[in-house]
């Protein structure tokens, strides 16, 4: 089993930034791809961001593209979203999810973690 918790969600002003962290409590942290989705009200979860198991490769929503970025330590098991030129449409609980693979489908993760609320105000 792993644990996931998001943390660094918050309000923010247009324009602004913030940066997501999620903890993960695998010892073998460095085995998973892991990813960033959101869910905004009355919508569909959608896909962010992911990485690979060894950090070496990332991608990105259509959406984020040029202002989101994703990282990880995996020395500190931790995965993070810093997200810059913030926009009201990114307004959506965050969710950091891990699996075997980085894909843009949330069928392939097997582990989320609790979400984190995000506001951006206009």
């Amino acid at each position: 089993q792993v644990q996931l918790v998001e943390s660094g969600g918050g309000l923010v002003q247009a324009g602004g930034s913030l940066r997501l962290s999620c903890a993960a409590s695998a010892r073998t942290f460095s085995s998973y791809a892991m990813a960033w989705f959101r869910q905004a009200p009355g919508k569909e979860r959608e896909f962010v961001a992911a990485i690979s198991r060894n950090g070496g490769s990332s991608y990105y929503a259509d959406s984020v593209k040029g202002r989101f970025a994703i990282s990880r330590g995996n020395a500190k098991n931790t995965v993070y979203l810093q997200m810059n030129r913030l926009k009201p449409e990114d307004t959506a609980v965050y969710y950091c999810a891990a699996g075997a693979l980085d894909s843009d489908s949330d069928a392939r993760y097997d582990y989320w973690g609790q979400g984190t609320q995000v506001t951006v105000s206009s």
